[in-house]
């Protein structure tokens, strides 16, 4: 029994990144059942997904001490490939591509309003959460603001700042629950915001800015709006990178 393990575990490790799909599939055919009988698909499987992930990376921290998640176990170190920048891109920009060049054209300029809100309203209401819990300095003001624009931008203008890496953390974590909680609200909120038209889907994506939440958010509520919602959401967080850590940088610096 015990080379039977040894040999499964030295396939593990010698094939990571193939494993590593075989994980996630599995993880995402386990929410997939969740998501369809306990919550009825209110819920869409990739906010359940990415829940199971943050409990697993949690237990992964916890049993070997490292700060990679689950991909510090050595038979899981192909996730940390899977999970990188690089595939995550590829994968909003091949979302993107389902989008109509037609429709996009019908959104204009108030779609371009809906990304300058979008960024702007989610940096303030970040400042204010990271005054009210006792930051006073700008650069960690502005760290955590723009981590609850979106979990990629809040460590892009850390590190472009000099913040310290427990600031980054916090604006990563602030990221995250945002994400989780547009996946969860939109496909409850859809129909009552008239989220039924590609241009409205672009316009979310512009306000929301999160595009794995909005990605998943829309994919409960109509599959053919994913790739609108995804392709504004991705020009926010293009956004977000360079006003982040200038302009609004620079406005917070005013005041602190």
């Amino acid at each position: 029994m015990n080379a039977v393990f040894e040999v499964a575990q030295n396939i593990m490790i010698n094939n990571g990144l193939v494993m590593s799909f075989l994980f996630i599939g599995l993880l995402m055919w386990f929410s997939t059942i969740i998501s369809k009988y306990l919550t009825k698909g209110r819920i869409h499987s990739s906010a359940i997904a990415i829940i199971l992930g943050l409990v697993l990376a949690y237990v992964g921290g916890v049993l070997t001490g490292g700060n990679k998640g689950i991909a510090d176990i050595a038979a899981f170190t192909g996730v940390g490939v899977l999970g990188s920048s690089m595939l995550r891109d590829f994968t909003i920009v091949s979302t993107a591509y389902g989008a109509s060049i037609s429709e996009i054209k019908k959104c204009g300029i108030v779609g371009i309003i809906s990304l300058l809100l979008g960024v702007v309203s989610a940096f303030l209401i970040g400042a204010i959460f990271a005054v009210c819990f006792g930051y006073a300095d700008a650069v960690s003001i502005t760290t955590i603001a723009a981590g609850t624009v979106t979990f990629v931008v809040g460590p892009v203008t850390g590190s472009a700042l000099g913040a310290s890496s427990p600031v980054i953390t916090i604006s990563i974590a602030a990221g995250v629950v945002k994400s989780i909680a547009v996946m969860v609200v939109t496909p409850f909120a859809a129909k009552r915001i008239g989220l039924t038209t590609p241009k409205a889907a672009m316009i979310y994506g512009g306000l929301m800015g999160t595009t794995s939440g909005v990605a998943a958010g829309l994919a409960a509520t109509d599959t053919k709006l994913v790739p609108y919602g995804a392709m504004t959401a991705t020009f926010y967080t293009g956004l977000g990178c360079l006003l982040c850590p200038t302009v609004l940088f620079w406005l917070t610096r005013l005041m602190f």
